[in-house]
């Protein structure tokens, strides 16, 4: 797991009083490592989708609620994902391997349970 680069310089921007805030954020899948940018492997299922959180704790935080890709569009196998500031276009926050990977075939249904950040 990675977090970005531009995620780390707002988050060193903070200590000189510069806000940063994220309204939003945004999974999108993988068919491999997308890149500390997050932009290689991209998967044909390109919709990235809204996540939420819970609060973090000891270092870490986890999704609260499910990210679901309904009727996917192509059979491939996802291994990663990342994390965006935007639905389309913006920033890269994060980037990181699923748990196990997961082939789909065309129309199945796919979904994240549980997504857990971790700063180490």
């Amino acid at each position: 797991m990675s977090i970005s680069n531009y995620a780390e310089n707002k988050l060193l921007e903070t200590l000189s009083n510069t806000a940063f805030s994220v309204a939003n954020t945004y999974i999108k899948l993988h068919t491999g490592d997308p890149g500390e940018a997050g932009t290689n492997n991209a998967a044909t299922e390109a919709t990235r989708k809204v996540v939420s959180w819970s609060a973090a704790s000891s270092g870490s935080m986890a999704t609260s609620g499910t990210a679901e890709w309904t009727n996917v569009s192509s059979t491939e196998t996802y291994t990663h994902w990342s994390l965006w500031d935007a639905s389309t276009s913006g920033n890269c926050l994060w980037t990181g391997a699923l748990s196990s990977s997961a082939a789909v075939t065309a129309g199945d249904t796919f979904q994240i349970t549980t997504l857990t950040l971790s700063l180490d």
